[in-house]
């Protein structure tokens, strides 16, 4: 199984976020699905479509849909996500480690050994919380 999904997020009584597509083998594949589904995803709210308005953020890959209804308007988010631990499958959480791993020792042959220890502690780091 795939580590990729894409997903929906969108706020209607509470803050929600469905998958429309999970378990894909790669970040390319996913980003497919998610072209085709900003064109043709619907709510499991019942909205009879008028129109649909596609934004891209910049610099990303992800899109805010905007669908008007009969009574509504409707506003989602779509985004691919990458799944990156799994305490059911610890198979998928060891290969997110070690693809970061491959990724962070890809240092340019310019920078100096202090900058990539820097680099390293510097940004956010995933842990699975003990416990799990």
């Amino acid at each position: 199984m795939g580590n990729w999904a894409v997903v929906v997020q969108y706020y209607s009584d509470t803050y929600r976020t469905e998958f429309i597509r999970r378990g894909l083998e790669t970040e390319e594949q996913a980003l497919e699905e998610l072209r085709a589904a900003v064109h043709t995803y619907l709510p499991s709210r019942h909205v009879v479509e008028q129109w649909r308005q596609v934004y891209r953020l910049a610099g990303q890959e992800s899109y805010l849909v905007v669908i008007k209804g009969r009574l509504t308007k409707w506003e989602c988010s779509l985004r691919v996500a990458e799944l990156i631990s799994d305490t059911t499958d610890p198979s998928a959480s060891e290969r997110a480690r070690t693809e970061d791993a491959v990724a962070e020792d890809a240092v340019p042959e310019d920078a100096a050994p202090e900058d990539s220890a820097a680099e390293v502690s510097d940004g956010p780091q995933d842990r699975i919380p003990p416990g799990y």
